[in-house]
């Protein structure tokens, strides 16, 4: 019996390190320390497309534009500043916790509402073209030849549109652990060489908030504020069983956790902010705007969850705001799945 028991576990041993040396084997196989044909060590995994990245507000910001089109509403020339992260929260390795990029997803949100828009963030190129321009040194032919003087570009007086209003702000709130819960179980046999297992489960709640103002451009008047906060929730589950068989030791483990998108959550709460500025400055009523069926109209084909745009050409049956929200649209499945391109 006990000679029968040996040879047992020395088998199960045996299968454990060939199972142990085919997993080896197999994650070799993934990354080779000599470049392959393609000139490449290792293949990137994954080949999801890319999607438009709207949130619970995205919708309404589109609904309002096209309404404001429909009914001739006219926009005011709109600019952004500086939209900056006043929280001072860093990681522990470097970097800040929330995005920096603030005033471009005020941009996306203005665009989606229809807004015309001036740019005011980054001037750099103007700038530069605008002072070689003065010094006559730009032209806009087709061709430029060093060699030879030829046509320069003109600075003509009034030739920039100005803004009639911008909008500045900041994040200014980021706050961890509002609150929390969780449980932990744990459940077993008094005998150590029984079963035992472990049950892990944690929610926590966070919020950030963000102070904007509405300026008007000529007067520097601030003629709206506006401050959200916007609560983000987190959840943690782990499960595991730890057990004795045949003299091996089996500690099995597996969870799963999320955390709501914390930079996801600022955009949303840009766009809530956006609404409701272009919302004053169209003189719409509200919500019920895209909800009466009085107000059923057409959707406008250059606004929608991506942003908005203005046709170079009249190619909108092809090119519009739907097809630019279709994730499957130029996403080249067949060739990733061939190995055919830069992998």
């Amino acid at each position: 019996m006990a000679s029968d028991m040996k040879k047992s576990n020395r088998r199960l041993r045996a299968i454990s390190l060939v199972a142990l040396a085919a997993g080896a084997m197999t994650l070799s196989a993934c990354v080779s320390p000599v470049a392959g044909p393609s000139g490449v060590y290792a293949k990137p995994i994954g080949n999801a497309p890319v999607t438009a990245n709207p949130t619970a507000y995205s919708d309404a910001l589109v609904c309002m534009g096209s309404y404001a089109r429909k009914h001739n509403l006219a926009s005011p020339r709109m600019a952004v500043g500086r939209i900056s992260d006043y929280t001072g929260k860093v990681e522990y390795e470097g970097g800040r916790k929330i995005t920096q990029g603030a005033s471009l997803m005020a941009m996306t949100a203005l665009a989606k509402s229809g807004a015309r828009q001036v740019e005011r963030f980054d001037t750099s190129v103007s700038e530069l073209e605008l002072k070689y321009a003065n010094n006559k040194l730009i032209t806009d032919n087709e061709t430029a030849n060093p060699s030879e003087a030829a046509d320069y570009r003109r600075i003509m007086a009034g030739q920039i549109a100005g803004s009639d209003f911008h909008i500045v702000g900041g994040i200014t709130e980021l706050n961890y652990n509002i609150r929390s819960s969780g449980i932990d179980a744990y459940v077993g046999d008094v005998d150590a060489r029984d079963t035992k297992g472990i049950v892990n489960g944690r929610l926590y709640v966070m919020n950030v908030a963000l102070d904007l103002r509405l300026v008007d451009t000529r007067t520097l008047e601030v003629v709206d504020v506006i401050s959200y906060q916007k609560q983000i929730i987190g959840r943690e589950i782990k499960a595991g069983v730890f057990d004795f068989f045949n003299g091996n030791i089996f500690d099995v483990s597996a969870g799963e956790g999320g955390l709501e998108p914390m930079q996801l959550a600022v955009r949303a709460l840009i766009e809530r902010a956006t609404l409701e500025f272009m919302a004053n400055l169209y003189g719409v009523s509200g919500p019920d705007i895209c909800l009466s069926p009085k107000d059923d109209f057409l959707n406008d084909a250059t606004l929608g969850k991506t942003g908005g745009y203005t046709p170079a050409y009249d190619n909108l049956e092809t090119n519009n705001a739907g097809t630019r929200e279709d994730p499957s649209r130029w996403h080249n499945t067949s060739n990733r799945s061939s190995g055919n391109g830069r992998y």
